[in-house]
């Protein structure tokens, strides 16, 4: 099993969105960088655990968790030639953290997350970019 962090600005999707999609479950769509593509289409597996970053606001960091319930396959909001091209992936929220985890994610520490998040698998949080495998 995998563990991802995943980015998003809450202006454009949050948890908030999330937590209003139909069984907390929606897909992740829209991403347009190759090495995110190749991870979404070749890495993320069906219940693989991933924590939902806020970037770009008063408050960055860690909000929720989440587990991928479809691996990845063809993006739909992808249209034009060429397609298939980008990938998605579907997650579900598990929970939201009772309060964002972002000081220094570089060396943030399973205790850390464990507070607000309660996530058993993961060891230490090494640093991340977009949708970047975390290493347990």
């Amino acid at each position: 099993m995998n563990h991802w962090l995943m980015k998003t600005e809450p202006s454009t999707f949050g948890i908030d969105d999330l937590e209003r999609a139909p069984r907390r479950t929606t897909t992740w769509d829209g991403v347009r960088n190759y090495q995110a593509r190749n991870m979404l289409r070749d890495d993320f597996a069906k219940g693989d655990r991933a924590f939902l970053y806020h970037s770009s606001c008063a408050v960055p960091g860690i909000v929720a968790l989440m587990r991928v319930v479809r691996a990845g396959y063809p993006d739909p909001t992808a249209k034009g030639p060429g397609e298939p091209r980008w990938y998605a992936v579907d997650v579900h929220l598990e929970h939201p953290v009772a309060q964002a985890v972002h000081d220094e994610l570089q060396h943030l520490r399973l205790g850390d997350v464990e507070r607000v998040a309660a996530p058993r698998e993961v060891d230490v949080i090494a640093p991340v970019l977009k949708r970047q495998p975390v290493v347990g």
